[in-house]
């Protein structure tokens, strides 16, 4: 699948450090310690809606990520995918009447657009499901060879009884997980089912829903296999990072980590993983299945694309946020006066926004932070002038590079 153009990242002088990341597994901010490669995986958006500020704020947070790895010296393999055929998009679909594939690939369109305006880096690999049918079968198969599944109906469930160490990376009771399971695509009540968290990896032909032929029979993926497989087949065992919103910790990546454990015997299937906080509107979570959302795309037509990605890093990426149309406002008037200042020629030094901005984005991203190094340099450039002619260039390297901001 075509990803999207990548903006251009200056070089910095010297290097920063790898970022130290909240791992939800282990309960606490580490160090990232990537090879001379950095991989990272990051879940996709499953495409029968716009792309909206909360997909947004996943993005670029680990878009930061992906910078900070960069300006360490690394390589970065970074992997997406797009869940382009799932019962979200092929309900959407059924409602406006529009054909699935078109309504997916239109979706991407759009999505690719964003991205790109936002100034995302762009993955090496950006895999739609439709693409990945063969690998998700083949991963089933082997799953189903090592005992770790069984057949309801033509169905294949994971035996969760074949994941010794399931809850690790959540940490959430059984009672949570069967609660969570029912509210995010699970069907812990479904009759026949060895246990109520045993999860769905291969849904067998129903009349009038797309399939392809497997050595499983007839069907489609489940949902957390895919990413699995995917992964597995761009980024082997063993990545860097697994990346995505807070509502994937359960039942998304716990699943995802054991099918990878049961495949490869590797625990753990990623080193870390990373979550995103949720971003509300009016008192609730943003989300499709809502229909509270705030567009990326519409919000391009009104204001400058870097003011919507400063008003997104003024939150820490892990906290849950409510947003309201004065934070764009608020970004502006910072976007503005970063530009007038840069665009003086001359400034106080900037060695000490360099450190601090790097000091603070690897310090499992603190952008808050780093904005204010940087809103403290504007402020003193525009009142009192400097001496140093390279320093306006230097401000304009940093924010490109490590915020991803276009002065």
């Amino acid at each position: 699948m075509r990803s999207w153009s990548a903006p251009k990242v200056p070089r910095l002088p010297g290097t920063g450090a790898p970022p130290r990341l909240y791992d939800t597994a282990a309960r606490e901010v580490a160090p990232t310690r990537p090879g001379p490669t950095a991989r990272m995986y990051v879940c996709g958006i499953t495409p029968y809606d716009a792309t909206h500020l909360g997909h947004a704020n996943t993005y670029l947070a680990f878009d930061l990520v992906n910078r900070a790895w960069r300006d360490a010296g690394h390589e970065v393999h970074f992997t997406q995918n797009a869940t382009d055929v799932d019962d979200p998009l092929l309900k959407r679909a059924e409602e406006t009447g529009v054909d699935w594939q078109e309504l997916a690939e239109r979706e991407i369109e759009l999505f690719r657009t964003d991205m790109e305006a936002l100034r995302i880096i762009p993955p090496r690999e950006y895999v739609g499901v439709t693409e990945a049918i063969d690998q998700v079968a083949a991963l089933v198969v082997l799953l189903r060879d090592k005992g770790a599944t069984y057949d309801l109906d033509g169905d294949v469930y994971f035996d969760v009884a074949a994941a010794p160490k399931f809850g690790a990376v959540s940490g959430y009771s059984e009672e949570q997980m069967i609660a969570l399971s029912g509210e995010r695509g699970g069907d812990p009540d479904r009759p026949g089912k060895k246990h109520p968290l045993d999860w769905l990896l291969w849904r067998a032909e129903r009349p009038g829903e797309p399939s392809w032929a497997s050595p499983l029979g007839r069907g489609r993926p489940g949902w957390h296999i895919e990413c699995t497989a995917i992964a597995l087949a761009n980024l082997s065992s063993g990545f860097d990072v697994a990346g995505g919103g807070s509502d994937l910790i359960f039942p998304h990546h716990e699943c995802g980590a054991h099918e990878g454990h049961v495949a490869c015997g590797e625990w753990p299937f990623a080193k870390a993983y990373v979550h995103a906080g949720m971003v509300a509107l009016d008192g609730e979570k943003m989300s499709k299945s809502k229909g509270n959302l705030v567009f990326v795309s519409r919000l391009r037509r009104q204001s400058d694309p870097m003011a919507i990605r400063l008003a997104l890093l003024a939150h820490h990426y892990r906290s849950d946020w409510e947003w309201t149309p004065d934070q764009l406002a608020s970004a502006e008037v910072r976007l503005a006066r970063w530009r007038s200042a840069v665009g003086l020629g001359i400034g106080p030094d900037a060695a000490g926004v360099l450190e601090r901005v790097r000091d603070r984005i690897a310090a499992d991203l603190d952008t808050p932070a780093a904005l204010a190094a940087v809103d403290e340099w504007a402020e003193r450039a525009l009142s009192e002038g400097g001496s140093d002619p390279g320093a306006p260039t230097l401000v304009k390297d940093v924010v490109d590079a490590l915020l991803g901001v276009a002065l």
